[in-house]
């Protein structure tokens, strides 16, 4: 069971009622009105617990579980253990996070401006919004029904935040339109100046940087990411992307819908990404390339040209995997010629 001091646990819900919410069907032999009150891993699950099985690797953890249920593929599903319940599914992680949703729902804070807030008179604050001690909210900032500010945090001048919008802990907030139901994570920083600068002979002359940030609907941005604002044209975050902590997006970024950016990824200026994008962990990315929607870049490879949509590359300079499977398998073998 998650710490009570952070966690807030739902329910009991019946075998049933999280079929019903996930979609999952029923196996044969498996009790509809078996009550469950928590969610847990395989390994530690009880038996009113429900667990999830979506990987392979774990199933000597499945068919050992004492989980009263398990979410699990069909072809897998045989293989549960006496006594557990099986709700089948094509997308077992899916349907477990929706059980989990259930059991966990979001704790919603009491509305209200703290005392120590700062709030400009001009600043037009929606119904049941939150804004934590210290925020600072600046003139004509508009802050959609049900937002909340967390404590230390800068909505800067002329910002939209929509409806639903949670803003954590010392985010700073500039020059941007966000939609609904966009979550910022502590420390994020949005709409600075983009790094742009013309070089002369006796140093350089800064560019000002006159576009802004545009967030639009469902996205989330992890912990202590940077978002520069646009220096003419705008910065555009496409509706439902997924951001990590560390990320770095450069003035002119253009990012589709449902991207997928792990932890310290940077992107340069002016590189668009389509949709369905996914960069993994330390991705590297110069300006003004274009990556094709469903495009797929491995961890710390470095991009220093155009990914056609639906492409796999890897390495640095990054190439097509396979052709990147080629360049380490030479390279063992000429590693292992000169060790003999």
């Amino acid at each position: 069971m998650a710490d009570p001091r952070f966690f807030m646990v739902a329910g009991p819900f019946s075998l049933k009622a999280l079929a019903e919410r996930t979609g999952a069907k029923i196996a044969a032999g498996s009790d509809p009105e078996r009550w469950l009150r928590d969610v847990a891993p395989l390994e530690t699950a009880e038996p009113d617990e429900v667990a999830f099985l979506d990987n392979r690797k774990y199933l000597p953890a499945f068919e050992a579980t004492r989980a009263g249920a398990v979410f699990v593929h069909p072809s897998l599903a045989p293989r549960a253990p006496k006594g557990t319940a099986v709700l089948v599914t094509e997308h077992p992680y899916r349907a477990y996070a929706q059980a989990a949703q259930a059991f966990y729902p979001e704790r919603r804070i009491a509305p209200g401006i703290h005392p120590s807030a700062v709030v400009d008179p001009s600043a037009r604050i929606g119904e049941e919004v939150t804004v934590g001690p210290n925020a600072v909210i600046e003139a004509e900032a508009e802050i959609g029904r049900r937002s909340q500010v967390g404590p230390g945090a800068v909505i800067g001048r002329g910002s939209v935040l929509g409806e639903d919008v949670r803003i954590g802990a010392c985010v700073s907030l500039s020059h941007a339109i966000i939609g609904s139901r966009v979550t910022l994570y502590p420390g994020v920083r949005i709409g600075q100046d983009g790094f742009g600068f013309a070089p002369t002979p006796t140093g350089v002359v800064k560019v000002p940087q006159l576009g802004r940030v545009i967030i639009e609907d469902d996205v989330e941005i992890g912990a202590n990411t940077t978002i520069d604002r646009g220096a003419g044209p705008d910065t555009m975050i496409g509706a439902g992307t997924m951001i990590d902590n560390l990320v770095q997006i450069g003035h002119n970024v253009q990012i589709g819908r449902g991207c997928i950016l792990v932890s310290q990824v940077g992107i340069s200026g002016s590189t668009k990404l389509g949709d369905h994008v996914m960069i993994g962990g330390q991705g590297g990315l110069i300006g003004h390339l274009v990556i094709g929607s469903g495009a797929r870049i491995a961890a710390q490879s470095g991009v220093m040209r155009d990914v056609p949509a639906g492409a796999t590359v890897s390495g640095a300079p990054a190439v097509p995997l396979k052709e990147h499977f080629r360049q380490i398998a030479v390279l063992q073998r000429l590693a292992k010629g000169k060790s003999e």
